[in-house]
């Protein structure tokens, strides 16, 4: 069975590389590209607040100490692999993490590294529970010009069952795009929210991880 991986590098080959290990075949189409932005950091801020595993890439080493809180376990186990000490995951959305920050109570200025765009709501939230915050946009996401020709002459050809669908910004990125047979693919979507935007193009069917995380989200191909 062919699968869609429509996420950024590098992020999708790291999901390629599970599918196989799955029994799928992979097909790798990002339609976003991630740049890194240059950012104004604290120097020691009292914890760290991540929304997505593309910040992790952009935290400097000084930080590999201070307390981290991430969205998801994808993003956790990113800050352990690169030597961060003491990671804490929300296992959910923005609303878990602002849970999960505002129990901890950890006196100091904390830090929101996120996307471009990204985090201003719960910026907000974060300092109405009296935390102190500083917002910082570390990457920025681009989406692509277009499918690769292989992969929309498959699309095409109903070669591929199913696609892969790991955030809003993404799916909106591969609607615009325009991509032919959608009506006879399965999306897969890691949350609620993303699979209310994939109702802007016709599908074969519209299915959504239990929980927002890789795990469950692969688990529906089983």
């Amino acid at each position: 069975m062919k699968i869609l991986v429509t996420r950024p590098e590098p992020g999708a080959t790291a999901t390629a590389e599970r599918l196989r290990q799955m029994g799928f075949e992979p097909v790798l189409a990002p339609c976003l590209r991630i740049d890194p932005v240059a950012a104004k950091l604290p120097e020691n801020p009292a914890a760290i607040l991540l929304t997505s595993g593309h910040a992790a890439d952009a935290l400097p080493a000084r930080y590999r100490a201070v307390p981290c809180f991430t969205v998801g376990d994808a993003t956790a186990a990113k800050l352990r692999a690169a030597g961060f000490t003491a990671v804490e995951s929300a296992a959910g959305d923005a609303g878990d993490l602002l849970l999960l920050v505002a129990g901890r109570r950890i006196d100091g200025l904390h830090l929101l590294a996120v996307g471009e765009g990204h985090g201003q709501d719960l910026a907000r939230q974060l300092r109405e529970h009296g935390i102190r915050l500083i917002r910082r946009k570390i990457y920025r996401t681009r989406p692509v010009r277009g499918l690769p020709a292989p992969v929309k002459t498959a699309l095409a050809a109903g070669e591929i069952q199913k696609a892969l669908f790991y955030s809003a910004e993404t799916l909106r990125a591969f609607i615009r795009m325009k991509p032919p047979g959608t009506a006879g693919l399965e999306a897969l979507a890691l949350s609620p929210a993303i699979a209310a935007i994939a109702q802007g193009l016709p599908w074969r069917r519209i299915r959504v991880a239990l929980a927002p995380n890789e795990a469950d989200l692969l688990a529906l191909l089983k």
